[in-house]
């Protein structure tokens, strides 16, 4: 992670303040402190990759994913809250980054639908059982036949 050996501008403050890359990573380019490593891990899992769409930026290797985790881990140490970091990548990318978009008018149907298509789905099963329970055995003579 050659990109973090400078400084991070410490973008929540405000105040242009420079926090020391070196300081706050390790040799493996996490972070030192395990609170913000647990907090980006988190937040990292909870953001999808908008260049795979079925990965989250934590487990896509896409530029892009890197940069959104470089981001976030920027955003983390200039001590933006993990509400702030979403509500930036929500504005940014819209709810689609997002693995659990919010409930509203135009996500209602990407809500409903799982539950739409398993109610089709007993409604199927409990017909098939119907009709096939209506149907002769092998064994029994057709009604009128001897």
């Amino acid at each position: 992670m050659k990109r973090f050996s400078g400084l991070v501008l410490a973008l929540g403050l405000g105040l242009g303040m420079l926090v020391p890359a070196a300081q706050a990573l390790d040799a493996n380019g996490q972070l030192e402190d395990p609170v913000l490593q647990a907090r980006f891990e988190d937040i990292t899992k909870q953001l999808r990759c908008l260049v795979c769409q079925n990965e989250s930026i934590a487990d896509s290797n896409a530029s892009l994913a890197e940069d959104l985790r470089r981001q976030v881990r920027e955003m983390l140490l200039a001590k933006q809250s993990d509400a702030a970091i979403f509500d930036y990548m929500k504005a940014r990318y819209g709810d689609f980054v997002l693995y659990n978009p919010p409930l509203q008018n135009k996500t209602l149907v990407i809500w409903a639908a799982p539950f739409a298509v398993l109610l089709i789905g007993i409604v199927v099963i409990v017909r098939i059982m119907r009709m096939r329970s209506r149907m002769p055995l092998d064994d029994e003579p057709a009604p009128g036949q001897p």
